[in-house]
C-alpha cells in the first residue's frame, strides 16, 4: 500500500508540474504574439499566394497550430489578402507575387476577389508567377491572371469541365424503415430532395444546369481574356477531353511553359535580378501582415460585420450566425454614435428561418439610422439572402450563390425502424390530441401534417414579402423568382435581388458615399475573443477536426458534416440551401 501511494503521489506531482509549465508554455507564446515587434520583411520580397489553404471572412489569430497541427498562425482574412495586393503595388520591398495555385480551396466568389486583385496588381508593373506540379481548375482560375504560369513536366492541368454531385438518401432511410415526412414550400426548393427522392427531380436539374452553366460560363471568359484566348474554343478543349497532359496544356496555350521547381526559382531571381541560386525572399501574407501599413487610418469609423455559416438560434459561436449575438451586435452598432455606416459581409446558406427573421428585424430597424450595405460572399441564400434583403445597397460577386427564397421542414418517423430493426415500441399518455405532436416515436396524421404544411407556407409568405418589400417588387413578382430557386450573382442582379457586381471593397466604398465621409477606419465584428479564448477553443476544434479526418478521411469528413447539418434542421423550419453547392 506504501508502495502504491508513493507511485500515485510522484504521479499526481509530475501532473501538477506538467500543468504549470503548460500553463507557462501558453503564457510565453501569448506574451511573444503580443509584444512582437513589426517584422522586416528584407529587400526583394515576394509574395507567396498559396491557395491550397482558404481566407477566411475574419483573420485566425492561433499560436498553438504548430502544436495542434490546426488552422495556420495568425492567418489574414480574405479582406485583408485583398487589401495586401493592393497595398504591395506601391511598396518598393515586394517586387512581385508568387501563385501555389496546385489546388484552390477558396470558394468561386472569394477566388474572384483574389483574381481581380491580382489582375490590377499586374498594373504595378511587377510580375506575377503561377506554378503547380498538378494544376486544379479553381487553382487555374486564379492562377492564369498571372503574367506566366508554369507546371512540372509530368504534372498536368485539370480542364474538364464542371460537375456537381447529391449524395441521395431515400433509398437507405426506406431500408431502414424510416420516414422523413418532409414539408416545404418552392418547387425548387432541393435541400431535402436526398431524402424524398433517388435521382435529381426536373427542377433541380435545371436550376442547377442554369448556375453551373453561368459559374462555367464566367470560368472560360476570365481566362479567355487574362490568356488572350476565345472563350469558345476554352470551352471546345473540354468538351473534347483534349487537355490529357501536361504538354496539351502547353500545346493549347493554357500554360507558358514546363518547369521543375529549380527553374522556376531561376526565372524568380532572374526577374529579381539575382543570381541564379540565390534563396528567394518570399514573403508570407502572415508576415506582411504585421509588416505593412494596408489598412485605412481615418477618423470616421465604418462597421463591417461578418456573418459566416450556418445561421442558427441563440448565441452560436465562431462558425456560425447565432441571432442572439447578432441581434445583440446590430443594436449596439445602431446606437453607437461613432459608427457611421456597416457593412454587412454575408457568407451563409442560411439555417433556421426564425433566427434568420430576428436578425432582418435588426438589419431594418438599423438602416433607419444609418446606411447598411450588404457584400455577398461565396454564399448569401435562403436564409442568407433572408438578411440581406432589406440592406440599402446589396452588393454581389458574379459567381456569389445566392436566391433560394424558400422554407422546408422535416420531422422524420422512426417508428417502424424503431419496432422492426431494434425490436423497441413506445406508449404513453397526453392530455390533448396533438400534445406529442412532432415526436419522432409516430408517424403524424392528416390534421398534423396540414398544421406543419401550413407552418411552412406562412413563412415562406413572410419571406417573400420581407424580400418584395427591401427590394421593392410586388409579391406576385418575387413569387416568380421565389420558389427556392438558386441563381448567381450575376442573374441576381438581373432579376433585381442585388444591385450591382462588386467586391467587398466595392461595397465598403458605397457605405462611405453614402455616409458622406472623407475618411474612414474598418472596425470588425463580432470582436475577437481574449488571446487565451482564442487558444483553448482553437486547441479543442483543432484537436478534434484532426483526429476525425485523420479516421475517416477528407471526403468521408464533409459527408458527416453534411448529416450532422441534415441533423440540426429537424423539427425547426429551415431556410436553407441545398446540402451541396460545389463543383467539381
Amino acid at each position: 500500500m506504501r508502495s502504491f501511494f508513493k507511485s500515485f503521489f510522484a504521479t499526481l506531482l509530475a501532473m501538477v508540474v506538467f500543468t504549470i509549465l503548460g500553463v507557462f508554455v501558453i503564457i510565453g507564446i501569448v506574451a511573444s504574439a503580443a509584444s512582437a515587434d513589426k517584422p522586416d520583411i528584407g529587400v526583394k520580397g515576394v509574395l507567396l499566394l498559396d491557395l491550397s489553404s482558404a481566407f477566411k471572412e475574419q483573420s485566425i489569430d492561433n499560436p498553438l497550430a504548430l502544436f495542434t497541427g490546426g488552422e495556420a498562425m495568425d492567418a489574414p482574412s480574405l479582406y485583408d489578402v485583398i487589401r495586401m495586393i493592393q497595398y504591395a503595388k506601391s511598396d518598393s520591398a515586394i517586387k512581385g507575387i508568387y501563385i501555389a495555385c496546385s489546388n484552390n480551396a477558396n470558394g468561386y466568389a472569394a477566388s474572384e476577389e483574389l483574381r481581380k486583385a491580382i489582375v490590377d496588381f499586374k498594373r504595378s508593373k511587377k510580375f506575377v508567377l503561377a506554378y503547380g506540379e498538378t494544376i486544379s481548375q479553381k487553382g487555374y482560375y486564379i492562377g492564369s491572371a498571372a503574367n506566366k504560369i508554369y507546371c512540372h513536366p509530368q504534372g498536368g492541368l485539370e480542364f474538364d469541365g464542371f460537375s456537381s454531385n447529391m449524395m441521395y438518401l431515400k433509398g437507405l432511410l426506406d431500408k431502414l424503415e424510416i420516414q422523413p415526412q418532409i414539408f416545404y414550400a418552392g418547387k425548387f426548393k432541393s435541400a431535402t430532395e436526398p431524402l424524398r427522392a433517388t435521382q435529381m427531380s426536373d427542377a433541380n436539374r435545371l436550376q442547377t444546369s442554369v448556375w453551373m452553366g453561368d459559374l462555367y460560363a464566367q470560368f472560360l471568359q476570365s481566362i479567355a481574356v487574362t490568356r488572350q484566348l476565345d472563350s469558345a474554343k476554352l470551352r471546345q478543349l473540354a468538351v473534347a477531353g483534349a487537355i490529357q497532359t501536361a504538354h496539351d496544356a502547353v500545346a493549347n496555350e493554357l500554360l507558358d511553359g514546363l518547369k521543375y521547381d529549380d527553374e522556376l526559382k531561376a526565372e524568380i531571381n532572374r526577374r529579381l535580378l539575382n543570381e541564379a541560386n540565390s534563396k528567394i525572399n518570399f514573403v508570407h501574407f502572415s508576415d506582411y501582415a504585421k509588416a505593412a501599413n494596408f489598412k485605412q487610418d481615418g477618423n470616421k469609423k465604418i462597421a463591417v460585420v461578418y456573418a459566416a455559416g450556418d445561421i442558427v438560434g441563440g448565441k452560436g459561436d465562431n462558425e456560425s450566425v447565432g441571432s442572439d449575438a447578432f441581434r445583440a451586435l446590430l443594436q449596439k452598432l445602431r446606437l453607437d454614435d461613432d459608427i457611421k455606416a456597416i457593412v454587412f459581409r454575408v457568407n451563409s446558406p442560411g439555417g433556421s428561418s426564425l433566427a434568420s427573421d430576428v436578425i432582418w428585424r435588426e438589419v431594418s430597424l438599423t438602416k433607419k439610422v444609418k446606411p447598411v450595405i450588404v457584400s455577398m460572399g461565396d454564399v448569401a441564400a435562403s436564409g442568407g439572402y433572408y438578411i440581406a434583403c432589406n440592406a440599402d445597397s446589396v452588393f454581389a460577386n458574379a459567381n456569389t450563390i445566392t436566391g433560394s427564397i424558400g422554407v422546408f421542414s422535416i420531422i422524420p418517423n422512426f417508428q417502424s425502424f424503431f419496432k422492426n430493426k431494434l425490436g423497441i415500441s413506445f406508449d404513453g399518455v397526453k392530455t390533448a390530441p396533438y400534445a406529442d405532436m412532432g415526436g419522432t416515436d409516430r408517424p403524424l396524421n392528416e390534421t398534423e401534417k396540414r398544421f406543419v404544411q401550413n407552418s411552412v407556407d406562412s413563412i415562406y409568405n413572410t419571406f417573400k414579402s420581407r424580400v418584395a418589400a427591401g427590394r421593392k417588387k410586388n409579391m406576385d413578382y418575387v413569387d416568380s423568382i421565389a420558389q427556392g430557386r438558386v441563381w448567381t450573382g450575376t442573374r441576381g442582379m438581373g432579376i433585381g435581388l442585388v444591385d450591382r457586381i462588386g467586391t467587398m471593397q466595392d461595397a465598403i466604398d458605397c457605405a462611405v458615399k453614402m455616409a458622406k465621409l472623407s475618411s474612414y477606419r474598418i472596425k470588425e465584428y463580432p470582436e475577437k475573443k481574449n488571446m487565451i479564448e482564442e487558444l483553448l477553443e482553437n486547441y479543442k476544434k483543432s484537436v478534434k477536426t484532426n483526429l476525425i479526418k485523420e479516421e475517416i478521411g477528407e471526403k468521408e469528413y464533409k459527408i458527416l458534416q453534411q448529416v450532422k447539418q441534415l441533423k440540426n434542421t429537424i423539427g425547426e423550419p429551415q431556410s436553407r440551401l441545398p446540402f451541396m453547392v460545389d463543383t467539381h
